[in-house]
C-alpha cells in the first residue's frame, strides 16, 4: 500500500495524520465554521479524535492515506487533506475487478489511480494560498513519484466555491452524476466529478505554480475555500 510520506513546500507542510494531530485539529476548526456547510470537519477535541481514528483505519486497509496539513510559517496544524480511492490496476486480469487490491507486496505497492479530497482548511489559512500549494505537492507526489494514470476530484455540485478551486487547478469536468448520494445537510445530492491525467498533468504544473507565483504578491485570493464534499456511504470525497 501507498506508504506514508511527509511533503513539503514553502509554505505547506504535509505530514502523515496521527493521533497527536487530533487536538490541534480540534483548535484549528473551531476558529470559524461558516464555510464548512457542505464539509465534514470536526467539531470538539472527542470529534476530532474520531476523525482521526477512522481516517488511520481507512490508511490501515489500503484505501487512503490522510495528511495534517501544517503551516511552514509558523508549525501550527491548520486542517487535514488526504489520497482515497486508491486503485491499482497491475497483475493478470480479473473479472470481476477487484478494485483497491495491489498486485504483489501490498507493503511496496503504489497506486495507479487516486482521488484527492476530504480537505479542509481553518478560517485562517483560506485563501492564503496553502490549499492550491497541498495540491500542488499532492498531485506532484501522485504523479512523479507514484506515476498515476489519473488523480479525481469530485464535489457537490451546489457547493460553487469548492468546485471553482477543483477548476482553477486546471482539472476537467467529466461531468454531474444526479442523485449520486445524500449530502451532509441531510439533502440527496448531485455530484460533480472531475480528473487530472498523466499526460496533462506538466501544463497543470504550470497553472499552479503560476498560481503560486501570483499569490506571493496578491494574498488571499488563491484559494479562499479549502474544502470537500462528505461522503455518503463511501470515503469518496474532494475538492
Amino acid at each position: 500500500m501507498a506508504a506514508p510520506v511527509v511533503l513539503t513546500g514553502r509554505m505547506t507542510r504535509l505530514e502523515p495524520l496521527a493521533t497527536h494531530h487530533a487536538e490541534a485539529l480540534a483548535e484549528a476548526a473551531a476558529e470559524d465554521r461558516t464555510t464548512y456547510a457542505f464539509t465534514p470537519v470536526p467539531h470538539g477535541l472527542d470529534a476530532a479524535r474520531g476523525y482521526v481514528d477512522r481516517a488511520l483505519a481507512e490508511q490501515a486497509v489500503g484505501r487512503a492515506l490522510p495528511f495534517a496539513v501544517v503551516s511552514a510559517a509558523d508549525g501550527r496544524v491548520v486542517g487535514c487533506t488526504r489520497f482515497l480511492e486508491l486503485d491499482h490496476w497491475q497483475g493478470p486480469m480479473v473479472w470481476p475487478p477487484v478494485p483497491g487490491v495491489p498486485y504483489g507486496d501490498p507493503a511496496t505497492a503504489v497506486p495507479d489511480a487516486a482521488e484527492v479530497g476530504n480537505t479542509w482548511l481553518a478560517a485562517r489559512a483560506q485563501g492564503t494560498g496553502i490549499n492550491t500549494e497541498a495540491k500542488l505537492l499532492m498531485l506532484r507526489h501522485a504523479f512523479e513519484t507514484w506515476g498515476v494514470r489519473r488523480i479525481s476530484f469530485r464535489a457537490d455540485a451546489r457547493n460553487a466555491r469548492s468546485r471553482a478551486a477543483i477548476e482553477r487547478l486546471g482539472a476537467t469536468c467529466e461531468g454531474v452524476r444526479r442523485a449520486h448520494s445524500r449530502g451532509l445537510d441531510g439533502v440527496v445530492r448531485n455530484t460533480a466529478f472531475y480528473s487530472i491525467l498523466d499526460d496533462e498533468w506538466p501544463t497543470v504544473r504550470d497553472i499552479i505554480e503560476l498560481q503560486l507565483a501570483t499569490a506571493v504578491t496578491v494574498p488571499r485570493n488563491i484559494d479562499r475555500l479549502a474544502s470537500g464534499p462528505w461522503p455518503s456511504a463511501s470515503p469518496g470525497v474532494s475538492a
